[in-house]
């Protein structure tokens, strides 16, 4: 047979197929994009933590002013006894119930001491919270500065946690 008696064959040229969308996405892209979700709620959730927090702090802060600030710098028992109903409302916030409830006393001031004190409110200007509140009057050489500075430093030091 001659090559040239052949009928012409009719064939086209060859065809790429259409180029794959952007939708849906791949398996790999659904995975990313969960984990980014989580990892976004995640975040989130920390961030408000922590913002929650430091207004808790401020606001305890703030108290602890005003309580030191009031009219009358002398310092009264009863002045002591809210400096220490606010260490142990905050205390109930951040350590469990059956630990901190029923202490009083030298165990009270052990507490604070082991939960940030440092030892100063056994062997220093906290030793009157434990019996100040209940005596008629307060010794005259008591710093309420010393006593302001080391709640506020044991507030600062429990309500980073």
């Amino acid at each position: 047979m001659n090559p040239a008696s052949q009928p012409a064959l009719q064939l086209r040229d060859i065809h790429l197929p259409a180029e794959p969308g952007w939708w849906p996405p791949a398996p790999g892209w659904w995975v990313v994009a969960v984990l980014l979700l989580v990892l976004l709620v995640w975040a989130t959730r920390i961030a408000l933590r922590h913002y929650h927090l430091h207004r808790q702090r401020q606001h305890i802060l703030a108290l602890l002013d005003a309580l030191a600030q009031r009219p009358g710098d002398d310092v009264t028992p009863a002045k002591i006894a809210e400096i220490s109903t606010l260490l142990r409302r905050l205390a109930l916030m951040r350590y469990p119930r059956q630990q901190v409830a029923a202490l009083t006393g030298a165990e009270w001031l052990r507490f604070l001491d082991e939960s940030g004190g440092n030892d100063r409110f056994t062997h220093g200007p906290g030793q009157v919270l434990a019996s100040g509140p209940y005596q008629p009057a307060l010794p005259a050489d008591l710093d309420l500065a010393a006593l302001n500075a080391l709640v506020r430093d044991w507030i600062k030091k429990n309500m980073d946690r």
